[in-house]
């Protein structure tokens, strides 16, 4: 299970005890970090419209995953590095945490949402990502939601990428955004720099 060039500079750049703490640190001075738990919590069959299950895939050290727990929703997280993943089982006991390769992931559970938050793919091995994204698309619950947010950088994925990847996978887009308080997507010509994508299967 090989990390892609992109995290091993990522990994080499980055403290994770302050990484993994630091928007502890931000939610204690004041700061809303929990853009996307809002985001996801539109989009369920559970209680006020809300999802009763999600998949976090690459959930790093657990932010948003904990955050979801918190609210009551049945929480699996998934990640590939395991110093993180580490980290994130100390957050919380009602997650369900699996070490895995999202290109080759292959539970039994389907979920009402399933989650690509914070740059995601563009860390996945290039030659992998689509299979990421398809594996996570088959994890779906029938009327679920895959719900995927990423920077937009030379060289990342772009959103051509993931709109093949629906369709290879299966899904239709229901919605873009520009972030995830639903900021407007621009027009043609003047593309954002973030994007928040909302699909489900055909």
């Amino acid at each position: 299970m090989p990390f892609s060039e992109e995290w091993q500079a990522f990994r080499r750049a980055t403290d994770f005890d302050e990484y993994a703490t630091r928007w502890d640190r931000l939610e204690a001075a004041g700061h809303d970090v929990h853009g996307e738990a809002d985001f996801v919590m539109q989009f369920g069959s559970g209680p006020d419209g809300w999802p009763s299950t999600v998949l976090d895939a690459g959930c790093g050290a657990g932010r948003v995953a904990v955050e979801l727990a918190r609210r009551g929703v049945d929480v699996t997280a998934v990640d590939l590095d395991e110093d993180l993943l580490q980290r994130a089982k100390t957050r919380s006991s009602a997650v369900t945490w699996i070490h895995a390769d999202l290109a080759e992931l292959d539970l039994s559970n389907r979920f009402d949402c399933v989650v690509l938050a914070g740059n995601v793919l563009p860390y996945v091995e290039p030659l992998r990502q689509a299979d990421a994204f398809g594996a996570c698309a088959r994890h779906l619950a029938s009327k679920g939601r895959l719900i995927m947010g990423m920077n937009l950088r030379p060289g990342w994925p772009t959103t051509t990428d993931i709109e093949q990847w629906m369709n290879t996978s299966g899904l239709v887009e229901l919605e873009r955004f520009a972030g995830w308080g639903h900021e407007v997507w621009a027009e043609v010509g003047t593309e954002p720099s973030y994007v928040v994508v909302v699909a489900q299967l055909r």
